[in-house]
């Protein structure tokens, strides 16, 4: 099922790009989000916040997809998911490697933010309770 995506623009200490998905985060939509990212990267946006309020799910794809994120804001190839298994141990290095600088999220619902703490990606990217305290943390 497609997923529903807008952006917008925030300005605070630096400007921050709000990417907002609303609608479960899946296998059948989390290469858009990717895309939009990449598509919003490319026009110049160098902080992304991911506002997880409307995402109800996320499955491992969904994960795939923040990890591949992650790896684009450093300025890294992120692993392609046709490689199976490589997504997963690049994710398990991302979360090895600490805190991300530029992209970060905010607001997920309790299922998501169950979900990122038990695969421990709250040890690697950083995630608000708020829009304001989101923007204020870039």
């Amino acid at each position: 099922m497609a997923i529903q995506l807008t952006v917008s623009q925030i300005a605070g200490r630096v400007p921050v790009t709000v990417l907002r998905p609303s609608g479960d985060l899946d296998a059948s939509n989390y290469q858009d989000l990717i895309a939009e990212a990449q598509r919003i990267h490319a026009t110049g946006a160098r902080d992304i916040l991911l506002d997880l309020s409307d995402v109800p799910y996320m499955s491992s794809s969904g994960l795939v997809a923040l990890q591949s994120i992650a790896a684009l804001l450093r300025g890294e190839a992120s692993a392609s998911p046709d490689e199976g298994w490589e997504a997963f141990h690049a994710i398990r290095r991302d979360r090895d490697a600490g805190p991300q600088a530029h992209f970060k999220l905010v607001n997920p619902q309790p299922r998501v933010d169950d979900i990122l703490e038990t695969v421990g990606f709250k040890r690697f990217l950083e995630v608000a309770p708020d829009l304001e305290s989101a923007v204020a943390s870039f």
